[in-house]
């Protein structure tokens, strides 16, 4: 689908599918459909913990490797989950012992946002969802996380600086939930902070990450597709406004 719609890339996200997990069928199909994998996104999802080991050292390890073997420059990561204290403990220094063993790949740390439940509000992350609190060589903005989190997104950019190594693309309304809907189709400043990419320095890639799995058929799901696609490159195009 990336290969008709004309993208340039795309992130893998390794999944409990064996495929997202196998360098050689990733590398197969980038070459059959001509279409690199720009990205991998680690397993550190709650559904992935499993995934290649319990160990999210070596979860972030083998994801650095798979980015290795694929070309790819960035690992998208999470903040560590509250429970896992040891491995929160050492997060950052443990970073970036790894950045040292593979230097062509950057582990970019996506902000993320609270959960609310049954009118309740918890962070299920440490030192918290906001990265940019403590500080990391690289980032991951995520529009969609900050219409859930209530934050500002050009703000986070700000923040993030020349640190700043990808973007995850989707939108929201702030409603307090992760919604990823095609850009454009929320209230968040999608179009701003594109076109304020090239002023910022930015040389990463901004990679759609929209939910389709409400899509009636292939069809919607390739018309959301392509919609975002146009929204991408109308605006990276355009002159950052004045601020």
């Amino acid at each position: 689908m990336a290969a008709t719609l004309g993208y340039d890339g795309v992130e893998v996200m390794v999944w409990t599918d064996p495929v997202s997990q196998d360098a050689g069928a990733l590398r197969g199909l980038a070459e059959h459909y001509g279409v690199p994998v720009l990205s991998v996104h680690a397993p550190c999802l709650l559904v992935t913990q499993r995934v290649w080991s319990p160990d999210p050292w070596e979860r972030l390890r083998r994801s650095a490797v798979l980015a290795e073997t694929l070309g790819a420059p960035t690992v998208v990561v999470h903040p560590p989950f509250t429970w896992q204290r040891d491995y929160a403990r050492s997060f950052a220094t443990g970073l970036g012992r790894l950045a040292g063993h593979h230097p062509d790949v950057r582990f970019a740390v996506e902000n993320m946002y609270p959960v609310r439940m049954a009118g309740r509000q918890f962070v299920p992350y440490v030192p918290g969802w906001n990265p940019t609190d403590t500080g990391y060589d690289a980032y991951t903005l995520d529009l969609s996380h900050c219409a859930a989190s209530r934050s500002d997104a050009l703000e986070m950019a700000d923040a993030m600086g020349a640190q700043l190594a990808h973007v995850h693309l989707g939108d929201g309304t702030g409603e307090g939930r992760d919604e990823h809907l095609v850009p454009g189709r929320g209230t968040q400043p999608c179009a701003e902070l594109l076109a304020s990419l090239a002023a910022r320095g930015f040389t990463g890639a901004v990679a759609v990450e929209v939910a389709t799995r409400g899509a009636k058929s292939r069809a919607v799901r390739e018309a959301d597709l392509r919609a975002s696609l146009e929204f991408a490159r109308e605006h990276l195009a355009a002159p950052a406004p004045v601020r």
